[in-house]
């Protein structure tokens, strides 16, 4: 089974001071990697010693050290990512030098220990997989199944009418696909069938 995915209800931010260099995280909800390389260069501060960042969406992932030595940030604030189980998220982690050295474990454990906490303590959004799908009904029928669809969570996406009927295209979660076909099943007598749209 699946664990579900969640990705930030709004933007967050969290700053933290480590050996007196500052660090400032910005998080945010993106659904393509332009998004994400937009928010972190609109975050980002030209006055900072460095400005780190990753982004998760689906299977698509970067990250970036920013001048730090490698897989000293980037990575870790990925992995701060994937470990609170978040997709279609981007954090940014800026940092201002404060004058110690903090060696390449002092650096992951402030990059990836900063962007955890700004996520955890975010608000948080369910990710819900869904699907489109469609299927053809007597006119009689339309209405009856319009008004259903808000009770499985089901969307319109358009209604195509033809000389025998209507073809309805609705976007609901993939886990009320069952409930739908059962729906149809009992309205129209087993004449409709759901067929899914890739």
């Amino acid at each position: 089974m699946t664990v579900p995915r969640s990705t930030l209800a709004a933007t967050a931010q969290l700053a933290q001071e480590v050996r007196k260099s500052r660090f400032l995280a910005n998080a945010a909800h993106v659904a393509t990697p332009d998004d994400a390389l937009a928010f972190a260069a609109a975050v980002g501060h030209a006055d900072a010693t460095h400005n780190c960042w990753a982004y998760r969406i689906g299977p698509q992932y970067r990250f970036s050290d920013d001048g730090e030595p490698a897989g000293t940030a980037g990575k870790p604030i990925l992995q701060a990512v994937d470990g609170q189980g978040m997709d279609q998220v981007a954090v940014v982690v800026t940092r201002w030098f404060g004058g110690i050295k903090l060696g390449a474990g002092g650096l992951a454990r402030a990059y990836g220990g900063c962007a955890a906490e700004c996520l955890r303590t975010a608000a948080r959004a369910l990710l819900v997989e869904t699907v489109d799908v469609e299927f053809e009904l007597a006119f009689a029928l339309l209405p009856l199944v319009q008004a259903r669809l808000a009770g499985i969570d089901a969307t319109s996406l358009d209604e195509a009418f033809g000389g025998d009927g209507v073809t309805v295209r609705v976007r609901l979660p993939s886990a009320r696909v069952e409930a739908l076909r059962v729906l149809l099943a009992d309205l129209s007598r087993g004449r409709s069938q759901v067929r899914r749209i890739d």
